[in-house]
């Protein structure tokens, strides 16, 4: 069973069509880069997918369900855009944050096993020692860590990133990336998207390019020797990348 299924799938505001005739999947255990252009649609599509948007036409399955029906909670771990710079003016602690992600679990009472669940998630992400910190004094590296702590404490089944490490420092996006890796090599599926597609090939085992359509789904070297790059982002973004030995596109999606 797919973790994702969309099938022919369109959304559009009015007259402005933002998904159009979009039919994709992701199965248990894949790493999927989600990569396009400003205003190509991909936050739109993970928001379908999620069953947070309905679509216009088309059906959106997640676990084998109908998106926008699934109340569980406890099998995706989403960090949308703007979530770090919505963590910096919350007055919470990272412990209390992680805890949020067994909230779906909790029938009467906070327990045993929730407890160990985010000391585990905690320490997987290694900000045991900030637990009692408030989240808004975190760098943006460490908020992204104690998300994913979230996720994790949830036991969630499919992480979905959109956007980031906007902001954050190289060091720390480096080491966010080695963490998404070996949770996607423990088994975890990993959505992300991500404007740097340099990034996206040198993690993902797979590439979707959606431009309103999807101009792309393969592997990431298949990807990079397609004209999904020019077609989608035009020639002018095309650079070489010496560290991964192949061509991406610039770490912009405007010049």
């Amino acid at each position: 069973m797919s973790v994702v299924a969309l099938d022919g799938v369109s959304f559009g505001y009015a007259d402005h069509p933002v998904v159009e005739d979009v039919t994709l999947t992701v199965d248990p255990g894949e790493f999927v880069g989600l990569v396009g252009p400003n205003g190509s649609g991909k936050s739109t599509l993970v928001r379908i997918a999620l069953g947070l948007v309905r679509p216009d036409r088309g059906t959106a399955r997640l676990f084998g369900s109908p998106a926008h029906r699934d109340r569980d909670g406890t099998r995706v771990g989403y960090v949308a855009q703007q979530a770090t710079r919505q963590a910096g003016e919350m007055p919470v602690t990272v412990r209390e944050v992680v805890r949020m992600g067994r909230y779906p679990h909790v029938r009467w009472r906070f327990g045993e096993r929730d407890r160990r669940a985010v000391d585990a998630a905690l320490d997987r992400v290694g900000v045991t020692d900030l637990a009692d910190r408030q989240v808004r004094t975190l760098s943006g590296g460490q908020r992204q860590r104690v998300f994913i702590a979230r996720a994790l404490a949830s036991e969630a089944d499919l992480l979905v990133f959109d956007e980031p490490v906007v902001g954050v420092d190289t060091e720390s996006r480096t080491a966010f990336y080695d963490l998404l890796d070996a949770l996607n090599e423990e088994g975890l599926t990993v959505l992300l998207i991500d404007h740097d597609i340099g990034v996206v090939t040198a993690h993902a085992d797979r590439v979707v390019c959606l431009d309103c359509r999807v101009r792309f789904d393969g592997d990431t070297d298949a990807f990079a020797e397609s004209d999904a790059l020019d077609r989608s982002y035009g020639p002018a973004h095309r650079t070489l990348d010496h560290s991964h030995g192949h061509d991406h596109a610039a770490d912009h999606d405007h010049p």
